[in-house]
């Protein structure tokens, strides 16, 4: 299987979800399990089978993040030398070419991207146009409202 990239606080998140999930969730839910359980009849017990439910639920995120750590290539971008260059884990400040506006994100695996702590998925549009490319140049995006230009004021590897 492919090794999918992940910085070293995204998994660190993972792990600490998987922790979080085996010694909270877990247990709870078979404490949820065992009082529907004393309830009676399980044909007609909807607390026996919302907590089955939930129960798979948890089961298989616990497979999936522990899959995900499995098959991570976890990379600290302070010990990155890409020479300036925009590469996965790099903390990249762009300008849009046409509000002026400064923006500033960090290229980050699937996993953890999230636009409200500027972190972009390496699979994302604006990631992919980036990639490669150097501090000066520009990078034609391909939005929902046609192309847009950002220029690439700085990227640094933090």
């Amino acid at each position: 299987m492919n090794k999918t990239p992940l910085t070293i606080a995204g998994a660190e998140k993972l792990r600490l979800e998987l922790h979080r999930l085996k010694t909270v969730d877990r247990p709870n839910v078979i404490a949820a399990i065992a009082e529907a359980r004393s309830h009676g009849d399980l044909s007609e017990n909807a607390e026996y089978d919302a907590a089955k439910e939930r129960q798979g639920f948890i089961e298989g995120r616990i497979a999936e993040v522990e899959g995900k750590l499995a098959n991570a290539q976890i990379i600290d971008p302070t010990l990155l030398d890409a020479d300036g260059r925009c590469v996965f884990g790099a903390t990249v400040e762009l300008e849009d070419m046409d509000s002026g506006q400064v923006v500033t994100y960090q290229i980050v695996g699937e996993d953890e991207a999230d636009i409200k702590e500027f972190k972009i998925s390496v699979s994302s549009p604006i990631a992919r146009a980036l990639i490669g490319k150097y501090a000066g140049d520009i990078a034609e995006v391909q939005a929902p409202g046609g192309i847009r230009e950002y220029e690439i004021i700085d990227v640094r590897y933090i």
